[in-house]
Protein backbone atom coordinates (compact mmCIF):
# COMPACT_ATOMS: atom_id res chain seq x y z
CA UNK A 1 0.00 0.00 0.00
CA UNK A 2 1.09 3.17 -1.29
CA UNK A 3 0.78 6.45 1.15
CA UNK A 4 0.37 9.88 -0.86
CA UNK A 5 3.82 11.50 0.91
CA UNK A 6 6.16 8.34 -0.27
CA UNK A 7 4.71 8.42 -3.83
CA UNK A 8 5.14 12.30 -4.32
CA UNK A 9 9.06 11.93 -3.02
CA UNK A 10 9.00 8.97 -5.50
CA UNK A 11 7.75 10.98 -8.56
CA UNK A 12 10.78 13.62 -7.02
CA UNK A 13 13.45 10.65 -7.44
CA UNK A 14 11.98 9.90 -10.91
CA UNK A 15 12.89 13.56 -11.90
CA UNK A 16 16.27 13.66 -10.27
CA UNK A 17 17.34 10.70 -11.80
CA UNK A 18 15.43 11.46 -15.28
CA UNK A 19 16.23 14.65 -17.70
CA UNK A 20 12.60 14.32 -18.76
CA UNK A 21 10.02 11.72 -17.63
CA UNK A 22 6.51 11.77 -19.34
CA UNK A 23 3.28 11.96 -17.39
CA UNK A 24 1.75 8.53 -18.51
CA UNK A 25 5.46 7.19 -17.57
CA UNK A 26 4.89 8.07 -14.00
CA UNK A 27 1.41 7.18 -13.60
CA UNK A 28 2.18 3.73 -15.06
CA UNK A 29 5.14 3.56 -12.14
CA UNK A 30 3.49 4.11 -10.05
CA UNK A 31 0.40 2.03 -10.88
CA UNK A 32 -2.00 5.17 -10.43
CA UNK A 33 -4.21 7.37 -13.47
CA UNK A 34 -2.68 9.90 -15.52
CA UNK A 35 -4.60 12.97 -13.21
CA UNK A 36 -3.71 11.73 -9.98
CA UNK A 37 0.06 11.61 -11.17
CA UNK A 38 -0.21 15.13 -12.44
CA UNK A 39 -1.67 16.05 -8.84
CA UNK A 40 1.60 14.34 -7.43
CA UNK A 41 3.44 17.02 -9.36
CA UNK A 42 1.14 19.73 -8.70
CA UNK A 43 2.05 18.93 -4.54
CA UNK A 44 5.74 19.25 -5.57
CA UNK A 45 5.15 22.13 -7.27
CA UNK A 46 3.78 23.76 -4.01
CA UNK A 47 6.53 22.73 -2.15
CA UNK A 48 8.51 24.74 -4.27
CA UNK A 49 10.29 22.55 -6.53
CA UNK A 50 10.53 23.93 -9.85
CA UNK A 51 9.11 22.10 -12.57
CA UNK A 52 9.02 22.52 -16.37
CA UNK A 53 6.03 20.50 -18.15
CA UNK A 54 7.18 20.44 -21.85
CA UNK A 55 4.03 19.66 -24.06
CA UNK A 56 4.13 17.82 -27.20
CA UNK A 57 4.44 14.02 -28.64
CA UNK A 58 7.79 13.86 -26.73
CA UNK A 59 7.24 15.97 -23.66
CA UNK A 60 7.33 15.32 -20.10
CA UNK A 61 8.30 16.76 -16.58
CA UNK A 62 11.78 17.94 -15.72
CA UNK A 63 12.96 19.67 -13.39
CA UNK A 64 14.85 22.91 -13.67
CA UNK A 65 18.41 23.41 -14.66
CA UNK A 66 21.13 23.65 -12.21
CA UNK A 67 18.02 21.99 -9.52
CA UNK A 68 19.50 20.10 -6.69
CA UNK A 69 17.95 19.48 -3.55
CA UNK A 70 20.46 21.07 -0.16
CA UNK A 71 22.49 18.50 1.11
CA UNK A 72 21.02 17.07 4.61
CA UNK A 73 23.40 17.42 7.73
CA UNK A 74 21.90 14.65 10.21
CA UNK A 75 23.17 14.40 13.50
CA UNK A 76 23.60 11.21 15.50
CA UNK A 77 20.00 11.21 17.11
CA UNK A 78 18.49 11.75 13.39
CA UNK A 79 19.88 9.67 11.33
CA UNK A 80 19.14 7.21 13.86
CA UNK A 81 15.49 8.21 13.76
CA UNK A 82 15.33 8.10 10.13
CA UNK A 83 16.89 4.58 10.34
CA UNK A 84 14.61 3.32 12.71
CA UNK A 85 11.59 4.03 10.95
CA UNK A 86 12.48 2.71 7.43
CA UNK A 87 13.87 -0.95 9.39
CA UNK A 88 10.36 -0.98 10.92
CA UNK A 89 8.45 0.13 7.24
CA UNK A 90 10.24 -2.89 6.02
CA UNK A 91 9.16 -4.96 8.45
CA UNK A 92 6.43 -4.32 8.32
CA UNK A 93 6.15 -5.25 4.54
CA UNK A 94 5.77 -1.48 3.21
CA UNK A 95 9.46 -2.02 1.32
CA UNK A 96 7.84 -4.84 -0.41
CA UNK A 97 5.64 -2.37 -2.06
CA UNK A 98 7.10 0.47 -1.97
CA UNK A 99 10.93 0.04 -3.58
CA UNK A 100 11.93 3.58 -2.16
CA UNK A 101 12.33 2.22 1.21
CA UNK A 102 15.13 0.06 0.39
CA UNK A 103 16.64 3.11 -2.08
CA UNK A 104 16.73 5.30 0.94
CA UNK A 105 18.11 3.18 3.47
CA UNK A 106 21.05 2.55 0.86
CA UNK A 107 21.08 6.11 0.27
CA UNK A 108 21.42 7.58 3.45
CA UNK A 109 23.82 4.51 5.09
CA UNK A 110 26.09 5.68 1.67
CA UNK A 111 26.62 9.15 3.02
CA UNK A 112 27.00 8.08 6.97
CA UNK A 113 29.71 9.08 8.80
CA UNK A 114 31.76 5.93 9.62
CA UNK A 115 31.50 6.30 13.42
CA UNK A 116 27.44 7.26 13.12
CA UNK A 117 27.04 3.91 10.16
CA UNK A 118 28.53 1.97 12.89
CA UNK A 119 25.99 2.75 15.36
CA UNK A 120 23.12 2.52 13.21
CA UNK A 121 24.25 -0.74 11.97
CA UNK A 122 24.83 -1.66 15.48
CA UNK A 123 21.04 -1.23 16.04
CA UNK A 124 19.92 -2.84 13.10
CA UNK A 125 21.86 -6.16 13.85
CA UNK A 126 20.38 -6.58 17.66
CA UNK A 127 16.87 -4.69 17.52
CA UNK A 128 14.30 -7.22 17.08
CA UNK A 129 10.72 -6.19 16.21
CA UNK A 130 7.45 -7.38 17.32
CA UNK A 131 5.09 -5.01 15.62
CA UNK A 132 2.08 -7.12 16.05
CA UNK A 133 0.84 -4.08 17.73
CA UNK A 134 1.56 0.11 17.65
CA UNK A 135 5.00 0.90 18.40
CA UNK A 136 4.73 3.97 20.00
CA UNK A 137 6.76 4.25 22.91
CA UNK A 138 9.41 7.15 22.84
CA UNK A 139 13.37 6.51 24.15
CA UNK A 140 16.40 9.11 24.32
CA UNK A 141 18.73 7.17 21.27
CA UNK A 142 21.57 7.40 23.48
CA UNK A 143 19.98 4.50 25.42
CA UNK A 144 19.35 2.40 22.44
CA UNK A 145 22.45 3.10 21.28
CA UNK A 146 24.59 1.95 24.32
CA UNK A 147 23.10 -0.98 24.75
CA UNK A 148 23.03 -2.03 20.90
CA UNK A 149 26.82 -1.59 20.73
CA UNK A 150 27.24 -3.39 24.25
CA UNK A 151 25.22 -6.62 22.66
CA UNK A 152 26.91 -6.39 19.47
CA UNK A 153 30.32 -5.88 20.81
CA UNK A 154 29.63 -8.32 23.59
CA UNK A 155 30.13 -5.98 26.56
CA UNK A 156 29.44 -5.37 30.18
CA UNK A 157 27.05 -2.23 31.20
CA UNK A 158 26.33 -1.04 34.16
CA UNK A 159 22.93 -0.31 35.03
CA UNK A 160 21.11 2.43 37.39
CA UNK A 161 17.36 0.49 37.22
CA UNK A 162 13.87 1.74 38.67
CA UNK A 163 11.97 -1.03 39.44
CA UNK A 164 8.01 -0.76 39.20
CA UNK A 165 7.34 -0.24 42.80
CA UNK A 166 10.19 2.91 42.09
CA UNK A 167 12.70 1.59 44.04
CA UNK A 168 16.71 1.77 42.04
CA UNK A 169 19.08 -0.37 42.14
CA UNK A 170 22.82 -0.58 40.90
CA UNK A 171 23.90 -3.89 38.79
CA UNK A 172 25.79 -5.11 35.44
CA UNK A 173 24.16 -6.23 32.69
CA UNK A 174 25.21 -8.51 30.04
CA UNK A 175 22.95 -7.46 27.11
CA UNK A 176 22.07 -10.55 24.68
CA UNK A 177 19.57 -8.63 22.51
CA UNK A 178 17.15 -5.51 22.09
CA UNK A 179 13.67 -6.20 21.27
CA UNK A 180 10.59 -3.85 20.69
CA UNK A 181 7.21 -5.43 21.36
CA UNK A 182 4.01 -3.48 21.56
CA UNK A 183 4.68 -0.16 22.32
CA UNK A 184 7.60 -0.89 24.67
CA UNK A 185 11.25 -1.83 24.42
CA UNK A 186 13.19 -4.39 26.57
CA UNK A 187 16.78 -5.56 26.76
CA UNK A 188 17.52 -8.95 27.78
CA UNK A 189 20.36 -10.65 29.41
CA UNK A 190 22.37 -11.82 32.31
CA UNK A 191 21.96 -9.70 35.28
CA UNK A 192 25.17 -9.78 37.67
CA UNK A 193 23.24 -8.78 40.48
CA UNK A 194 20.48 -12.08 40.47
CA UNK A 195 23.01 -14.16 38.77
CA UNK A 196 19.82 -15.20 36.04
CA UNK A 197 18.74 -14.28 32.96
CA UNK A 198 16.38 -11.34 33.21
CA UNK A 199 13.92 -9.21 31.63
CA UNK A 200 14.70 -5.11 31.62
CA UNK A 201 12.34 -2.65 30.24
CA UNK A 202 14.34 0.35 28.91
CA UNK A 203 11.87 3.03 30.01
CA UNK A 204 12.92 2.02 33.45
CA UNK A 205 16.88 2.24 32.86
CA UNK A 206 17.86 5.36 34.48
CA UNK A 207 21.46 5.42 33.12
CA UNK A 208 23.65 2.92 31.24
CA UNK A 209 27.10 3.00 30.74
CA UNK A 210 29.52 0.77 28.73
CA UNK A 211 32.26 -1.42 30.71
CA UNK A 212 35.24 -3.23 29.24
CA UNK A 213 34.46 -6.01 30.07
CA UNK A 214 33.40 -8.45 28.16
CA UNK A 215 30.50 -11.41 27.97
CA UNK A 216 29.78 -14.79 25.89
CA UNK A 217 26.46 -14.80 24.97
CA UNK A 218 24.84 -18.72 25.05
CA UNK A 219 25.30 -19.78 21.38
CA UNK A 220 21.53 -19.72 19.61
CA UNK A 221 20.36 -17.57 22.34
CA UNK A 222 16.68 -16.72 21.04
CA UNK A 223 16.35 -13.33 22.55
CA UNK A 224 12.34 -12.43 21.20
CA UNK A 225 11.62 -16.32 22.57
CA UNK A 226 13.29 -14.84 25.92
CA UNK A 227 11.65 -11.78 26.17
CA UNK A 228 8.02 -13.41 25.26
CA UNK A 229 8.61 -16.16 28.34
CA UNK A 230 9.96 -13.23 30.77
CA UNK A 231 6.79 -11.44 30.13
CA UNK A 232 4.34 -14.40 30.12
CA UNK A 233 5.73 -15.15 33.86
CA UNK A 234 5.13 -11.47 34.92
CA UNK A 235 2.85 -11.50 38.23
CA UNK A 236 -0.64 -10.26 37.50
CA UNK A 237 -3.61 -10.61 39.73
CA UNK A 238 -4.34 -14.16 39.24
CA UNK A 239 -2.01 -17.03 38.81
CA UNK A 240 -2.96 -19.44 36.06
CA UNK A 241 -2.53 -23.22 35.84
CA UNK A 242 -5.20 -25.11 33.21
CA UNK A 243 -4.53 -28.56 31.39
CA UNK A 244 -5.75 -28.32 27.85
CA UNK A 245 -6.17 -31.71 26.02
CA UNK A 246 -4.78 -30.39 22.65
CA UNK A 247 -1.14 -30.60 21.03
CA UNK A 248 1.78 -28.43 21.84
CA UNK A 249 1.61 -26.69 18.63
CA UNK A 250 -2.12 -26.31 18.37
CA UNK A 251 -1.84 -24.42 21.60
CA UNK A 252 1.29 -22.14 20.84
CA UNK A 253 -0.99 -21.31 17.86
CA UNK A 254 -3.10 -19.42 20.07
CA UNK A 255 -1.58 -18.68 23.49
CA UNK A 256 1.77 -16.82 22.47
CA UNK A 257 4.72 -16.76 24.98
CA UNK A 258 3.70 -13.41 25.97
CA UNK A 259 0.73 -14.63 27.26
CA UNK A 260 1.68 -17.89 29.34
CA UNK A 261 4.19 -20.68 29.33
CA UNK A 262 3.36 -23.56 28.05
CA UNK A 263 4.63 -27.22 28.74
CA UNK A 264 3.67 -30.83 27.80
CA UNK A 265 2.23 -32.90 30.41
CA UNK A 266 3.50 -36.34 30.69
CA UNK A 267 -0.16 -37.46 30.93
CA UNK A 268 -1.23 -36.01 27.97
CA UNK A 269 -1.99 -32.66 27.13
CA UNK A 270 -0.36 -29.10 27.64
CA UNK A 271 -0.10 -27.11 30.87
CA UNK A 272 -0.51 -23.34 30.61
CA UNK A 273 1.29 -21.99 33.67
CA UNK A 274 1.08 -17.65 33.87
CA UNK A 275 -0.51 -14.97 35.13
CA UNK A 276 -3.92 -13.09 34.20
CA UNK A 277 -5.89 -9.78 35.21
CA UNK A 278 -9.21 -10.36 32.70
CA UNK A 279 -10.34 -13.43 33.62
CA UNK A 280 -13.20 -13.24 30.55
CA UNK A 281 -10.78 -12.39 28.29
CA UNK A 282 -8.87 -15.56 28.99
CA UNK A 283 -12.08 -18.01 28.95
CA UNK A 284 -12.68 -16.69 25.53
CA UNK A 285 -8.94 -17.83 24.73
CA UNK A 286 -8.96 -21.19 25.52
CA UNK A 287 -12.92 -21.95 24.56
CA UNK A 288 -11.65 -20.66 21.03
CA UNK A 289 -9.06 -23.41 20.86
CA UNK A 290 -12.78 -25.92 21.47
CA UNK A 291 -10.67 -29.04 23.19
CA UNK A 292 -11.38 -29.84 27.02
CA UNK A 293 -9.61 -28.37 29.60
CA UNK A 294 -8.91 -28.51 33.30
CA UNK A 295 -8.81 -25.65 35.33
CA UNK A 296 -6.50 -26.36 38.37
CA UNK A 297 -6.16 -22.43 39.38
CA UNK A 298 -7.97 -19.99 40.10
CA UNK A 299 -11.56 -20.90 40.81
CA UNK A 300 -12.70 -17.45 39.15
CA UNK A 301 -11.58 -19.11 35.93
CA UNK A 302 -14.47 -21.68 36.60
CA UNK A 303 -16.94 -18.65 36.66
CA UNK A 304 -15.97 -16.72 33.92
CA UNK A 305 -16.20 -20.02 31.44
CA UNK A 306 -20.30 -20.14 32.81
CA UNK A 307 -20.70 -17.00 31.97
CA UNK A 308 -19.63 -17.29 28.53
CA UNK A 309 -21.29 -20.66 28.31
CA UNK A 310 -24.34 -18.66 29.15
CA UNK A 311 -23.70 -15.96 26.92
CA UNK A 312 -23.29 -18.42 24.10
CA UNK A 313 -26.61 -20.07 25.43
CA UNK A 314 -28.49 -16.91 25.24
CA UNK A 315 -26.86 -15.33 21.42
CA UNK A 316 -27.77 -18.72 19.97
CA UNK A 317 -31.63 -18.42 21.81
CA UNK A 318 -32.09 -14.92 20.78
CA UNK A 319 -34.87 -14.64 17.66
Amino acid sequence: MYYPTTRVLTVLEMLQSHQTIGGAEIARRLEVDVRTARRYIAMLEELGIPIVADRGRHGGYRLTPGFKLPPLMLSTDEALSIMLGLLAARKLGLAAHAPGVEGALAKIDRVLPETVRDKVRAVEETLIWDLRERTDAGLGTALVLTLSLAARERHSVALCYRRHDGEQTERVFDPYGLVCRHGRWYATGHCHLRQDLRLFRLDRVMEAKALATDFERPEDFDVLGAVLTALGSVPKHFPLEVVIHTSLERARWVISAGIAVLEECETGGVLVRGYAENLDWIAQLFASLGCRLEVRRPPELRDALRRLAGNLTEWADAP
